[in-house]
């Protein structure tokens, strides 16, 4: 039976090549994608900034509704998008209209693990859902083929550009356009089954055929048809959750009632990026963004 670990966990994101939050305080964060900078909101960044003089190359000026709405002030110097690089995985970065720049990068921490859990298991079968741009796609393509899931077209588009950008559009990748609960339910009926499954849910969304995404309604029935596709072999299932008042214990327990007859360890916790060390040597500080739980099986 697996164990739940009460005590959070942290997996926290330092800066790379290519990435870097350079300061943050005030409800906003400075952070460099390649040579650019930009300004965005975040509202857990409670503190002082470190530094007095923000320079960027752009600002996400958020709207009223604090759910979402506003616009991009970009330099001309910005480009439509640019590549990026994160390890052996290139891809391409872009000012979306949802404040974000087309990937996650304090999933970069996520990524490593997940090879990490599947590095002595060649050919690992693996699901993406909620796959986005592919990212994450790329990098766990290094263990084996992977299912790729999305429900938007163009994110999928994105994500086959960006294998091709690295080189990558050979491997053994399924792209996807397709609702995650109907295709989870789908793959349940096929008795299909993965070593490892990501899990990267909105808080709300439509899929391809209109169909609607609440996490609060939608999250644990999925949670339940996600484990019919593993099994005592498996290595993980990875869950995030953005932007939503609620507890890492909460996805824990969820983990915890579905996972019941497996072994292995249930975590859950926070994931956070770290600010780029200051002149002098004083360490960033770790600002939080997402809450997550996780089913490990170290076979």
């Amino acid at each position: 039976m697996a164990q739940l670990r009460l005590d959070p966990q942290l997996m926290i994101g330092e800066p790379w090549a290519d990435y870097a939050l350079l300061d943050s305080g005030h409800g906003r964060k400075l952070e460099r994608f390649g040579e650019f900078r930009f300004i965005r909101p975040e509202p857990q960044a409670m503190w002082s900034p470190r530094q007095d003089d923000w320079q960027a190359d752009g600002e996400f000026l958020p709207g009223a509704d604090e759910d979402g709405g506003g616009r991009w002030d970009l330099s001309p110097e910005v480009p439509d998008s640019w590549p990026l690089a994160w390890d052996d995985v290139r891809f391409r970065a872009q000012c979306t209209p949802f404040r974000h720049l087309g990937f996650f990068p304090d999933m970069a921490p996520v990524w490593e693990w997940m090879r990490g859990e599947l590095a002595d298991k060649p050919d690992a079968q693996t699901l993406n859902m909620f796959g986005y741009t592919g990212v994450g796609t790329l990098a766990l393509s290094q263990c084996g083929p992977v299912t790729h899931v999305d429900a938007s077209k163009k994110s999928v588009a994105q994500a086959r550009d960006n294998a091709a950008l690295a080189g990558m559009e050979d491997r053994p990748i399924r792209w996807l356009v397709d609702d995650a609960a109907k295709f989870a339910a789908r793959e349940v009926r096929r008795e299909n089954r993965y070593d490892g499954i990501i899990l990267d849910p909105p808080k709300f969304g439509r899929g391809p055929k209109n169909e609607t995404w609440r996490i609060e309604e939608g999250l644990a029935p999925l949670i339940v048809d996600c484990r019919q596709l593993l099994d005592e072999n498996s290595r993980f299932l990875f869950l995030t959750v953005y932007a939503v008042r609620m507890s890492s214990l909460a996805l824990a327990a969820l983990l915890d009632e579905a996972f019941a007859g497996l072994p292995g360890t249930i975590e859950h916790g926070d994931l956070g990026v770290r600010e780029e060390t200051i002149d002098g040597g004083q360490a960033g500080r770790v600002l939080p963004t997402a809450i997550f739980a996780r089913w490990r099986n170290s076979v």
